[in-house]
């Protein structure tokens, strides 16, 4: 009785400190891991919205550098390949390729800027904070005066608009083409410089804002320039929906130009067969 006692009473002496030394160690593991996990997330993960705002828009722009390589790569084996098998490729006439945005332009025009109330203003009280920022539809409204006043070429801040262009505003920052930015907003327009004041005059829309700015001060500002550059359209031109009637003309005027090749083309080939045909006996 006693010594079955004092083997029991050893026992449990023995099964408590197994237990207290595995649950130590494992909460020494338990820490370290926590503390090398803290470690990679530091280094590896954004830590708020604004550090993966800037981490995403870091990784737009060095695929945006990818696919614009791969493009000339792929543009150039097209090359290639027309020559090697003898086949011409036109390009379409200039001003085709002025409008799609495929090439860089310079010419006079405006710099039209918009931008957020200051905060804090003495004398706003109750106002709604709507009308302190500047919202999608005001850079729209700009942007479509612009297009109306025979603008020939745009951008948003500093990337050229198309006709596939989309930008969208959430909360006060603007999303363009998988960029993000923060007011002011800047809008460049290349035309005659007086046609587009006066398309922007001519505006509801913009009329609208810049009461708003003279009332609140939202920011607002055009300026004349003498040698606007626009850079040349470097995203996605795919469409996913949408098709050309039957029958309709692309690129009119292009058909004829490639006719008139076609035709040298078969002068040329004709000329070469004649040289080479024997005479006739």
């Amino acid at each position: 009785m006693t010594d079955r006692t004092h083997r029991a009473s050893r026992r449990v002496p023995r099964g408590t400190a197994s237990v207290t030394v595995v649950l130590a160690l494992s909460g020494a593991l338990f820490a370290a891991n926590a503390k090398f996990a803290e470690a990679d997330d530091a280094e590896r993960h954004p830590q708020d919205l604004r550090e993966l705002t800037v981490a995403e828009v870091e990784r737009v722009e060095v695929l945006t550098g990818e696919v614009d390589a791969l493009r000339g790569e792929v543009d150039g084996l097209t090359e290639a390949a027309a020559r090697s098998a003898g086949t011409q490729v036109l390009d379409p006439p200039t001003g085709f390729r002025v409008e799609s945005g495929v090439l860089p332009v310079t010419g006079p025009g405006l710099t039209v800027r918009l931008d957020d109330a200051p905060q804090n203003q003495p004398g706003l009280e109750g106002i709604s904070p709507d009308v302190l920022v500047v919202h999608q539809q005001d850079i729209q409204a700009v942007m479509n005066a612009l297009w109306a006043g025979g603008a020939e070429a745009m951008s948003l801040m500093d990337q050229r608009v198309i006709s596939t262009s989309a930008f969208r505003c959430v909360g006060n920052v603007l999303r363009l083409q998988g960029q993000v930015y923060s007011p002011p907003y800047v809008v460049r327009a290349i035309g005659d410089p007086d046609r587009l004041r006066e398309a922007l005059a001519d505006s509801p829309q913009v009329r609208a804002y810049r009461a708003d700015a003279a009332s609140v001060g939202l920011g607002w500002s055009v300026e004349s320039e003498g040698d606007l550059e626009i850079d040349a359209y470097s995203g996605s031109t795919d469409l996913r929906y949408a098709t050309v009637p039957e029958g309709t003309q692309v690129l009119p005027g292009l058909d004829d130009e490639a006719a008139d090749a076609a035709a040298a083309a078969d002068a040329r080939t004709d000329g070469a067969t004649d040289a080479n045909r024997p005479p006739a006996r």
